[in-house]
């Protein structure tokens, strides 16, 4: 069967090739009448409309934005505080037309999302500036927004107020009364030792903005947290590695990067008999749906995901229309539940 072609379709109906494709792509310029003919016409030849590729070199713009992940899309959904962000940019973006693709590195040397597919934009949501997905899009020079990321260059950021939560989280710790304290991020590769000025020079940007909060409120009650970390950039076989080994001597509590490495936290404890919150208070960073699920509830730092994903969303729309907005940083705010208390009494000798 000859394949159909706008041409294939103007020839049937007696019209132009461009009136076909205004059918398709503009149909204010043709009566209604006509636009119902043609588009008849159409499906009963079998054809879907014009090749998009085409549509999008004649627009100007492909309708795609791009984000860029820390992880795989796998790993990403497994965290509800990703595709609460996701799910918020995506109805922002599709309120004003525009889909969502989700860019992740491949193995395969002929395949790669971030230099091959199609897009008008992109935001890298918590990702290492030197990340290879980051340099390509930087490459391409297409309009970028950072979320919760290092500066790249002149790009917009949307950033969480991290220093000001997790201060409110160490003060919450020292009005309970706590001193042997840990604090559990990623980014570090920490095995169970003093908090040092080094370690936040090796953090990402979120975790060195979240260690700075910890610290500053630590330190100056003369409290020298333990960290406890990996160079990786997630609850991985190191940390859980890492975090089993701190369990030995346990803190009588734990400040975490996220709820998920909070929930790794008080897993492990179960595990060797120790209670939440008796035994061991533990702190997470996120208040994701999960954080209000647990048993005990988790005291966490929380974030307003759906403003940050509409945030993200909103300033790279703006990038498009040509209009520059500055730098947003969103609030933080500590929610006490369960999981944190006074800590143990030691009996004396």
């Amino acid at each position: 069967m000859a394949r159909v072609t706008l041409q294939t379709i103007a020839d049937e109906v007696g019209v132009s090739r461009m009136t076909v494709s205004n059918a398709f792509s503009r149909p204010d310029q043709l009566s209604a009448a006509l636009r119902a003919q043609i588009l008849d016409a159409a499906a009963r030849l079998g054809y879907s409309g014009p090749d998009p590729a085409g549509r999008a070199l004649a627009r100007g713009r492909t309708g795609v934005i791009g984000v860029v992940l820390t992880n795989s899309p796998r790993d990403a959904f497994a965290d509800e505080v990703a595709v609460g962000f996701l799910r918020a940019v995506a109805a922002t973006l599709a309120d004003e037309g525009y889909s969502l693709v989700l860019l992740h590195s491949s193995e395969r040397s002929d395949v790669d999302p971030v230099r091959d597919i199609a897009m008008d934009g992109a935001i890298v949501y918590s990702c290492a500036p030197r990340a290879r997905e980051v340099t390509a899009l930087r490459e391409r020079r297409l309009p970028v927004v950072t979320v919760e990321s290092a500066p790249l260059g002149d790009e917009p950021r949307i950033l969480l107020d991290d220093a000001a939560g997790s201060g409110q989280a160490a003060a919450h710790l020292l009005e309970q009364g706590h001193r042997d304290i840990a604090v559990v991020v990623t980014s570090v590769d920490a095995a169970d030792e003093p908090l040092d000025p080094a370690h936040r020079g090796r953090a990402s940007g979120t975790i060195g903005r979240r260690l700075d909060g910890w610290a500053s409120v630590l330190t100056g009650a003369g409290v020298v947290p333990r960290i406890v970390g990996t160079p990786g950039f997630d609850v991985d076989d190191v940390l859980r590695e890492r975090i089993a080994a701190m369990l030995d001597d346990p803190p009588t509590a734990v400040l975490a990067f996220s709820d998920l490495a909070a929930l790794e936290v008080i897993g492990q404890a179960r595990d060797r008999g120790l209670r939440v919150p008796e035994d061991l208070s533990v702190v997470g960073f996120d208040d994701s749906p999960l954080a209000a699920r647990v048993s005990p509830p988790l005291t966490t730092v929380r974030q307003d995901v759906d403003a940050k994903g509409t945030a993200a969303a909103t300033t790279l729309l703006a990038l498009l229309r040509g209009e520059r907005r500055p730098d947003l940083t969103l609030p933080t705010s500590l929610v006490v539940r369960g999981s944190t208390g006074r800590p143990p009494v030691v009996a004396a000798g």
